[in-house]
C-alpha cells in the first residue's frame, strides 16, 4: 500500500499529521482520504495525544483533488461518485469532530480540497507567499463537500467573495477571510505554529475537548443532513454538462467552452 501520510508524535504529545505525497503535491487520493479518516479516529482516541498539528511534506500543502482520482470520477457511474464523494465528506467530517485542537501549518499552495482540510483546523497558520483557491467552478463542479466548513470558518458574506469565482487568494486576503489566523515568513512558521501549540500543554485535555464541542454546537450545523445535502450537490454536478465539458477540457489540456 502507497503510504498518503505519516504522524510522528513527541513526547509532549503533540502529533503532527503529515500529508506525505510531496511529489503529487499532496493532492487528494482514495487512498489518502482514507487514510486521513482513520489518523482522525485514530488520534481522537488516544489518550496521549494532546494536539494536533496537519502539516505537510513539501512545497505545497495541498493541490486539491489527485487527478487520478478525479479522472475515476468522470468515469464512474452516478451512485459510484456519490459514494466517493461520502467518503471524502466524512473524512472532513472526522476531522472537524477531532476532539483535540487541531493546528494547521500551510504553505505553497492549498487548492480545492485543501482549502477544505486548512477550514477543519482550529486555527491555521501560513507562510506569507501562501496562494489559495475554491478551483471546482473553473472545471464546471462546485465546492460541495467542503462547503459547510469553508462556510463555517469565513462566514457566509465573506465566503461569496470567492466560493465561485475561482480566483487565486493571496495570504493577506486568506487571513481576511478568515482562512489563516496568521501568514509569517517561510523561516518562522514553525515558531509560529509552536506558539499556538503551546498553551493547550497548560490546560486540562478534557476540558480542551468539551469546549471545543460546546463551540461547535454554538456554530452553523454541519449534521448528518447538511453532509448529505453536500454529497447530492456534487453528484447533481458530475451528471451536468458543465462537469463533462470542464472535465474533459482539463485532462484534454484545452481551453473549455465557456473560458473567453
Amino acid at each position: 500500500m502507497t503510504k498518503t501520510i505519516s504522524v510522528e508524535t513527541d513526547v509532549r504529545g503533540v502529533a503532527t499529521l503529515w500529508l506525505d505525497r510531496a511529489d503529487k503535491h499532496n493532492a487528494m487520493s482514495a487512498q489518502m482520504i482514507a487514510d486521513l479518516h482513520e489518523a482522525a479516529h485514530s488520534l481522537g482516541s488516544d489518550d496521549a495525544c494532546r494536539v494536533v498539528v496537519l502539516a505537510a511534506r513539501g512545497k505545497t500543502f495541498c493541490a486539491g483533488g489527485d487527478l487520478g482520482w478525479m479522472r475515476d470520477q468522470f468515469e464512474a457511474v452516478p451512485a459510484q461518485r456519490a459514494a466517493e464523494a461520502s467518503k471524502l465528506a466524512h473524512m472532513l467530517q472526522a476531522l472537524n469532530t477531532l476532539p483535540k485542537p487541531v493546528i494547521g501549518c500551510v504553505q505553497g499552495h492549498a487548492f480545492g480540497g485543501g482549502v477544505g482540510l486548512l477550514s477543519v483546523c482550529d486555527v491555521a497558520i501560513g507562510t506569507d507567499h501562501v496562494q489559495m483557491a475554491l478551483t471546482e467552478t473553473r472545471l464546471g463542479l462546485i465546492p460541495a463537500t467542503i462547503g459547510p466548513y469553508v462556510a463555517a470558518r469565513m462566514g457566509e458574506a465573506r465566503a461569496r467573495r470567492v466560493f465561485m469565482s475561482g480566483r487565486r487568494i493571496k495570504a493577506a486576503e486568506a487571513v481576511d477571510l478568515g482562512l489563516l489566523a496568521r501568514a509569517v515568513p517561510q523561516a518562522d512558521l514553525e515558531a509560529a505554529v509552536e506558539a499556538e501549540v503551546a498553551p493547550y500543554l497548560d490546560c486540562a485535555p478534557g476540558a480542551v475537548a468539551r469546549a471545543k464541542a460546546l463551540l461547535r454546537g454554538f456554530g452553523p450545523p454541519i449534521d448528518d443532513a447538511v453532509i448529505a445535502r453536500s454529497i447530492e450537490a456534487l453528484a447533481e454536478c458530475w451528471a451536468g454538462e458543465e462537469a463533462v465539458e470542464g472535465i474533459a477540457a482539463f485532462f484534454d489540456k484545452r481551453t473549455p467552452r465557456w473560458r473567453s
